[in-house]
Parts: structure tokens; sequence; C-alpha cells
């Protein structure tokens, strides 16, 4: 049998010695009550833009859907598996959260593979080629511009993927009704992992700019 990963324990261990010791009365309060975050952000599985970790949050504040390139894709009430369609419908019906962030990054592997015209499947169902294919028509009207260099390509297909996800966030009946009646808002927001910058996006203009943040 193989050991559990080393590095799991010890962070676990500090945790427990650490966090869950200054938490432990809101641990056990979610666990009596359950949660009732206000949020959920849809983000990238990248390992270096975790939204617990950029936003600060505690345990139950925060609802997470994580996906290849935070993309959320159309309403498609078929016979097939949506697990981020799921996760949602949880979130806006049971949860009844008021708010969800898309939030993309800088240097998104999976944007990255969109913009690659050569790019090989990385296995035979050529499952993230096949995610990617979401942002495949906004990836080669990019791919056509040679006055861009490839990192402001990157740039801008991470942000106009994200703009993509809101779309098709409004294409779900239930949510559409929901921002209608001013039960629910959606946002846009862009994290730098290079600088830490987070770039949030206005909602009439759809520019992606900062935001003034209070000390």
């Amino acid at each position: 049998m193989q050991s559990f990963p080393i590095s799991l324990l010890n962070g676990y261990r500090n945790f427990m010695s650490g966090r869950y010791v200054d938490e432990r009365e809101r641990y056990r309060s979610l666990a009596e009550e359950g949660q009732k975050p206000a949020t959920l952000v849809i983000a990238c599985s990248d390992s270096r833009s975790a939204p617990e970790t950029i936003f600060d949050a505690g345990p139950g504040e925060l609802f997470v859907i994580r996906n290849v390139a935070n993309m959320v894709p159309p309403y498609e009430p078929d016979g097939h598996f949506h697990a981020t369609s799921a996760a949602l419908e949880f979130a806006v019906q049971s949860l009844k959260v008021s708010d969800i962030v898309v939030m993309g990054h800088g240097r998104c592997g999976g944007i990255r593979a969109a913009l690659d015209p050569n790019a090989e499947p990385l296995s035979p169902g050529d499952f993230i080629g096949r995610w990617m294919g979401l942002v495949k028509p906004a990836a080669e009207q990019i791919q056509s511009n040679d006055v861009m260099t490839p990192a402001e390509r990157q740039t801008a297909l991470e942000r106009i993927s994200i703009r993509n996800s809101l779309d098709n966030l409004r294409s779900f009946p239930d949510i559409k009704s929901l921002e209608e009646e001013g039960k629910l808002n959606l946002h846009g927001a862009w994290f730098d992992i290079s600088t830490g910058e987070l770039w949030v996006m206005d909602a009439k203009t759809r520019d992606f700019i900062r935001p003034e943040i209070q000390e």
C-alpha cells in the first residue's frame, strides 16, 4: 500500500495546531448549522490561484467551483454529466448565493493551449482540448492578430474567456431571472499571479480595471 503524501500530513498537522485551534468554534458552528456562503467563485484549477487564499476567506465564506481555465459552459439540460452546471445549480438554488464571481488569472495553461494551433492532445480522450473548444472562436480571432505579442494574446483571451463565461451564466434561466430581479449579481475578475494584482470587470463597459482598495 502506498503511503499518503507526507507533505499533506505535515500540512494537516500544522492546520490542526494552528488555524483549526483559532477557528474551532466556527468549524463547529458550520458542522451543526451548515454552510451559508454569500459568494460563489468560479476559478481555475491552477494551484497558484486559490480563491480562498487570494480573498483571505475563512471556512464557510466562499463556495468555490474550480475547473480548467475557470469556464462556464452554456446551459445544456441533456443526459450528459455536467459537474460545473451541477455545482452552479446547488449554489444558486440551495445555498442562494447573492454574488457569482468568474475569476481568471494570468499565465493560464488552458488558455495557452487554446492559443497553440500545434497543441497535441494529452490523452486519447482529449478532454482539455474539447473543454477549451468553448473559447475556440475567440482564440482563432486572436491568433490571427499579428500586432499583439504572445503574452498580449494570452491576457486578451484570458479576459475574453471571463466575459464569455458570464454570458454563458446568463443562458441558465434561473440565473438570468434572479439577476433581472436584482437578487443575484454577476462579476468578472482577473488575477495576475506574478504581481498579485486583482483586476475587476466593469459591469457597463466590460473593461478590466484596478479597484480602489482602502488600506
